[in-house]
């Protein structure tokens, strides 16, 4: 019979509850943050923010089940002592971890918004026309990078949003 050698002995259920949680507290937050700042309907921002967060967590599972073997023996006891036994200890490096985290998250997330957008998006005739005569549509040009403005700082507040939430959660389920 065919076995798993290399999958663990122990399951981090706690974690997996934690991340479910969390995406349920972030959906609904960068949902409404898409539908108040780029003007979607409320059943497409929810749409968006279900995608881009679920794409979001699996590529962030993924890449910490590749990142996690070749960790240096001091991080492994500190990663396995924060998701097993609830226990942190705050240095510098957490600090800086969260915040490439954070920063790495929200490129995947407009990343992945832009991609879902473009992949969904049917083209009119104003964008044929566009890429038939680049030359002569500027202001088309210029309304396009507005536009990807309006989308990056959306993206930053939506997951800003989130993120806040959800750290104030941990604080809340720490403090007991």
């Amino acid at each position: 019979m065919f076995e798993f050698t290399e999958l663990p002995t122990t399951f981090p259920l706690g974690a997996i509850l934690f991340d479910f949680l969390f995406l349920l507290v972030a959906i609904p937050i960068e949902g409404y943050v898409l539908n108040l700042r780029l003007r979607f309907d409320k059943k497409t921002s929810i749409f968006y923010a279900i995608c881009i967060n679920l794409f979001t967590a699996v590529i962030g599972w993924i890449t910490f089940f590749f990142i996690e073997p070749i960790l240096p023996v001091n991080l492994k006891s500190q990663l396995i002592s924060y998701v097993f036994f609830n226990q942190y200890n705050v240095q510098s490096l957490m600090i800086l971890l969260a915040f490439i985290i954070f920063f790495a998250t929200f490129l995947l997330k407009y990343f992945l918004l832009k991609l879902v957008l473009l992949s969904l998006a049917e083209p009119t005739k104003n964008e044929l026309e566009f890429q038939a005569y680049p030359r002569r549509n500027f202001r088309r040009a210029s309304k396009v990078k507005l536009q990807n403005t309006n989308l990056v700082t959306t993206i930053l507040v939506a997951n800003s949003l989130s993120y806040s939430a959800i750290i104030l959660i941990i604080l809340l389920t720490r403090s007991r």
